[in-house]
């Protein structure tokens, strides 16, 4: 089976860090690899709120929906650590665009991930094109 290969960006635009909570370990007693996931959420939401956007689902008066996600795990972490997130925009399109993620802990490398977001217009119920506000937020 091929394995899942994830470039990432050369440029970050954002930087964030979360602490690994006791609830984030699996049975394997380091950091599941869900969790991963929400973490991924956690850096996004805090992307757009310093955007200057409430959430997610207000940008504009639009909103997200993630197409597709992909992970590669590199490393282990453990309650307590302390996980950096970069975050990198790229792919973007009308109607949407690619964030990635890189994820450490010190020095050690956690994960890398890809998630396609789509931009959504909830009262519609289809997709949309990216707001011109917002997309000159993320091309710069």
């Amino acid at each position: 089976m091929a394995r899942v290969k994830i470039e990432l960006p050369d440029r970050f635009i954002f930087k964030t860090s979360i602490l690994v909570r006791i609830s984030d370990i699996n049975y394997g007693g380091h950091l599941g690899n869900d969790r991963i996931l929400a973490m991924m959420q956690e850096a996004r939401y805090q992307f757009f709120n310093s955007l200057g956007y409430k959430d997610e689902k207000s940008i504009e008066g639009m909103g997200t929906i993630q197409a597709d996600a992909a992970v590669v795990y590199k490393g282990e972490a453990f309650h307590g650590d302390q996980i950096d997130i970069q975050l990198a925009i790229d792919n973007i399109t009308r109607k949407s665009f690619d964030v990635y993620y890189h994820l450490w802990c010190g020095e050690k490398e956690i994960a890398r991930a890809k998630t396609g977001i789509v931009m959504f217009d909830y009262d519609q119920g289809k997709v949309c094109n990216i707001p011109e506000g917002f997309l000159a937020k993320i091309q710069n």
